[in-house]
């Protein structure tokens, strides 16, 4: 009869084992997938629309039961100044095929597909759900087996056991409530790196745009300047100009080869800065589709800056980590409540040829480790990041201050010379010349005026430009920086540890 119920035991302990191999296995297989990052990665899915601190939105309660989340932030509302773009399928470049016009809808969804930091910080999402998947794992039981008195022949005594220790406290629930937060606030970082993203790529278009307008005028202004230099050439063999008409008309000339070349030079490095943030370095250069912005807008900045702090990114990722830490002074809390351990054996024993069953049963006591130092910790850092979000309130106001100065700067200076400036300098322009034609002014003075209103557009173009630069910035959240790093989980599984140690 003993030794039935010792085959038995050790049976039914072989039985569990294999269980427990086969569900590691599994869970293994379920939890650790190869992480294949795409441009489907970084499609745009809801996020949490309840940003309260400290109350865990549905989607954190959705992300909790499900295997798979979209790891990318969703709809942070419309931008703050102008509707949204619509972002078409990215363009497919077969091998040495070469696109030879840009728009910006084709810019910006080939940066969203291409872009490394928002795979980087996809990356970092997953990394945080990896944690909160782990750090809620039980324990796993222990399987052993024990001998005694295995020298005296004949009275030794042969057991099996199982030993589990039951966390108590709820602390691995609590474990994932923190890890949760971190995921809100990864998935947040997700968002607000494509706002960064789509704001550099705007800024560097109309850079490149801007560029490109510069080089045409240049070219255009370069061909009207040769004319000069050959009227003024003719002139003078035909004794009716004379040496200093030829040679300013050709210093003009040559000041406008050099501004030729330098805003070739200009278009090149933009361009560069521009395929760079794309995502697609050394793409050769191609022609820009689109234009300046020539309609002026006058901006609220004050509901500019509301809007901007009720959907910023930026700071729903500051939020979600004072939830973090916030449930984190819970989790410490819990920390000092023992975790029991269960052991059970059987065996036998052959000094009586019996069979034995051994049961244990045990816990530690806080008598000198109440978990009181990571709790004062966890406090501090609660403070820390209630103060990081009301920085970055400070910050987002400040940028907007900035922004908004830069585009009524700019936006006066486009109107000035839309309605003033460029129309004088063509109507002078067009008088100069018929004067000229008359005889009634000399040559010099025609050169001076083609000069001004060559530079005058020049100027009108720089003024679109940081227009559009404010504008797209004020736009975009007011974030840039589209090849930043990215900011990281800065917890991991560490949670898991501390709720088995228990002492």
């Amino acid at each position: 009869m003993s030794s039935r119920l010792f085959v038995a035991i050790v049976g039914l302990v072989f039985v569990q084992f294999c269980g427990c191999q086969g569900t590691r296995g599994k869970l293994a297989a379920r939890s650790s997938p190869e992480i294949q990052v795409s441009a489907e990665t970084v499609r745009r899915a809801p996020l949490p629309t309840d940003n309260r601190l400290g109350e865990s939105s549905p989607a954190d309660i959705v992300a909790a039961k499900q295997p798979s989340i979209e790891l990318t932030a969703g709809e942070a509302g419309p931008a703050p100044t102008l509707a949204e773009v619509p972002i078409p399928d990215s363009p497919s470049l077969a091998p040495g095929e070469v696109i030879t016009s840009w728009t910006l809808a084709s810019l910006e969804s080939t940066a969203l597909a291409n872009n490394p930091s928002i795979r980087q910080a996809s990356s970092s999402a997953h990394k945080a759900i990896g944690f909160r998947d782990q750090v809620g794992k039980k324990p796993n039981p222990i399987v052993g087996y024990n001998g005694t008195q295995l020298a005296d022949r004949g009275t030794d005594q042969h057991t099996v056991f199982v030993e589990q220790q039951v966390v108590l406290g709820d602390k691995l629930s609590r474990n994932q409530e923190v890890l949760n937060q971190e995921v809100q606030s990864q998935l947040w970082e997700v968002e607000a790196q494509r706002y960064r993203v789509l704001t550099d790529v705007r800024q560097r278009y109309y850079e490149a745009l801007a560029a490109q307008r510069r080089l045409a005028l240049t070219k255009e202004f370069h061909v009207i300047a040769q004319k000069g230099v050959d009227v003024a050439k003719a002139r003078l063999e035909a004794k009716e100009g004379s040496t200093p008409e030829v040679l300013q008309a050709e210093i003009q000339l040559n000041q406008v080869e050099v501004q030729r070349r330098q805003a070739e030079a200009a278009f090149r490095g933009a361009w560069k800065q521009l395929m760079a943030v794309t995502g697609l370095p050394g793409t050769l250069p191609g022609a820009l589709e689109g234009a300046l912005p020539s309609q002026v807008t006058v901006e609220d900045l004050q509901l500019v800056t509301s809007q901007t702090l009720a959907a910023s990114p930026e700071l729903q990722a500051a939020q979600a980590r004072v939830s973090r830490a916030r449930a984190n002074i819970g989790r410490q809390e819990v920390q000092a409540i023992p975790n029991l351990t269960f052991m059970l054996g059987g065996g036998v024993d052959r000094g009586t040829n019996s069979g034995m069953i051994n049961t244990q049963v045990g816990l530690p006591l806080p008598i000198y480790n109440r978990n009181e130092g990571n709790i004062s910790a966890a406090q501090a850092e609660f403070s820390r990041a209630c103060e990081e979000v009301r920085r970055i309130e400070l910050s987002i106001e400040s940028r907007i201050a900035q922004a908004g100065q830069e585009f009524e700067s700019a936006a006066a200076a486009v109107e000035q010379y839309q309605q003033v400036t460029l129309p004088k300098a063509e109507e002078a322009l067009g008088l100069t010349e018929q004067a000229y034609s008359a005889g009634e002014f000399e040559f010099l003075q025609v050169l001076i005026v083609r000069k001004t209103y060559f530079d005058a557009n020049l100027e009108y173009v720089l003024s679109q430009k940081n227009l559009a630069l404010a504008e797209t910035y004020l736009q975009g959240m007011v974030l840039s920086g589209g090849l930043d790093n990215t900011r990281d989980t800065d917890i991991g599984s560490g949670l898991r540890d501390q709720s088995l140690s228990g002492e």
